[in-house]
């Protein structure tokens, strides 16, 4: 009995004991170190802001047009009687080359006509003018008679006075004083009527000779001269064919300049003008679109759309289009390249052909402009590196969007430092351990100038 009891009893003691051992264990343990945890340190490149000199630039695409088209047609009637042996399609033939006759005989023949009624009309005037000369002398050998007789007259009429002679002696001086005189009034009014009839046969020498310029100009129009360095585009006409006047003959292509109309969007014209100082300009006057091309100063380079980088030439802004295309919200610009056939190299730089579509960048001159690269910005704002290496994030106010290049109007100072790579996790206050990229700034930096070469290498 007194067994059991003891046994019911030593069995909760002994459990109390072994509780009361293990919280005195775990009581009197030291309490176990905690180390501190942080963020680890992100290794981030990093380019300092700096106002640099940039250079707004836009791209338009358009395709290649000559700047002068020839559609030459024939201005006269005729069977075609020769044609170049290279008048054909794609050939090149230079300027005042005779590509094309029409038959001229029957223009040769009205010519000789028209000549030959002037050659008339010139011999009628010799003749007058001889005759003329003839009646004049005649005139003034009358009239030296006249003033003998009218002499003769007095002295018979002062003896007839003295009863000497007979009154009849007297009316026959008088009779010769009259029919002198009455000569002298023939050869003046015929010497009067040798005027109108010169100036009749001077006004038919003019028009005679007025139509055998019209003949020889005719007569030259059967001969058709290359006006320029040309390509040939079609021909439409062989030889022994009748071509009546105002038929097409032929399709000619300068080949000194070229011009390309390059469609760009409205978006991107603004930002080529925005910083450059403009005068008020008066378009009304004709020279006020002269003034704006020169106000803006655009620099054009032009290349061709898949071709080898060689392929680009120098241009020039013309002019601008009269209006914008409302469905695709773009604004022409047309642009010259001159000698496009110049300096041609097989498989890489070939000649500006008509159809190529080409890629026309408007350089702005240089301005100085708080600049990042693209790749900076992260849905308006940037990641800066303080001064004591901590993330910073902060939204900057845009001026406009540019390629690789994005331009700040506010938000960020020089001497500031962003970061250009990419930050995981992207949280505020991360330590960071900044890293200067040199060569990426210096391309950069090449590139907003308007280094072509530079861009591509920031690229890659």
């Amino acid at each position: 009995m007194k067994t059991a009891l003891q046994k019911k009893y030593i069995l909760p003691v002994v459990v109390l004991i072994a509780v009361a051992l293990v919280v005195f264990k775990v009581k009197s343990k030291p309490p176990i170190a905690h180390e501190e945890l942080g963020y680890p340190v992100r290794a981030v490149e990093v380019m300092t802001v700096r106002a640099i000199p940039y250079r707004s630039h836009a791209t338009g695409y358009g395709t290649v047009e000559p700047r002068i088209t020839v559609k030459a047609k024939s201005e006269v009637a005729g069977k075609i009687v020769y044609i170049h042996p290279r008048l054909r399609k794609g050939a090149s033939l230079p300027k005042g080359t005779v590509v094309l006759r029409i038959e001229p005989t029957t223009f040769e023949f009205s010519l000789e006509q028209s000549k030959a009624g002037l050659s008339g009309i010139q011999s009628s005037l010799e003749q007058l003018e001889t005759e003329e000369q003839s009646t004049r002398a005649l005139l003034a050998i009358v009239r030296k008679n006249l003033g003998v007789q009218e002499k003769e007259y007095e002295r018979i009429r002062e003896i007839w006075e003295k009863k000497l002679v007979a009154r009849s002696s007297v009316d026959a001086e008088e009779q010769r004083v009259l029919q002198l005189k009455q000569q002298v009034a023939d050869l003046e009014g015929k010497l009067k009527s040798y005027e109108s009839r010169k100036a009749a046969l001077q006004a038919q020498i003019s028009q005679s000779k007025t139509q055998v310029a019209q003949t020889l100009d005719t007569l030259g129009r059967t001969e058709i001269r290359l006006p320029m360095d040309a390509r040939i585009g079609a021909v439409f006409v062989e030889k022994g064919e009748f071509t009546p006047a105002g038929a097409a003959l032929f399709e000619a292509l300068g080949t000194d300049a070229v011009e390309i109309t390059a469609e760009l969007p409205t978006r991107l014209f603004r930002p080529l003008l925005v910083n450059q100082r403009h005068e008020r300009l008066d378009l009304h006057r004709p020279e006020g679109l002269w003034n704006i091309l020169d106000a803006i100063d655009l620099e054009a380079r032009v290349r061709l759309v898949g071709f080898p980088e060689a392929a680009h030439w120098q241009g020039k802004l013309l002019r601008i289009s009269e209006s914008i295309d409302p469905q695709r919200d773009t604004v022409g610009l047309v642009v010259r390249v001159d000698k496009p056939y110049d300096q041609v190299i097989p498989g890489e730089r070939p000649p500006l052909l008509r159809g190529m579509f080409a890629a026309v960048s408007f350089y702005a001159p240089e301005q100085p402009m708080l600049v990042i690269p693209r790749k900076a910005v992260h849905q308006g704002r940037v990641y800066v590196a303080r001064e004591d290496n901590h993330l910073e994030i902060r939204a900057v106010e845009i001026l406009y969007r540019q390629g690789e290049f994005v331009v700040v109007k506010r938000g960020l100072e020089e001497g500031e430092r962003i970061i250009i790579s990419d930050v995981v996790p992207v949280i505020e206050g991360l330590p960071l351990k900044p890293v200067l990229a040199q060569e990426f700034v210096q391309k950069f930096v090449a590139a907003a100038a308007g280094d072509d070469s530079a861009l591509r290498g920031m690229e890659k």
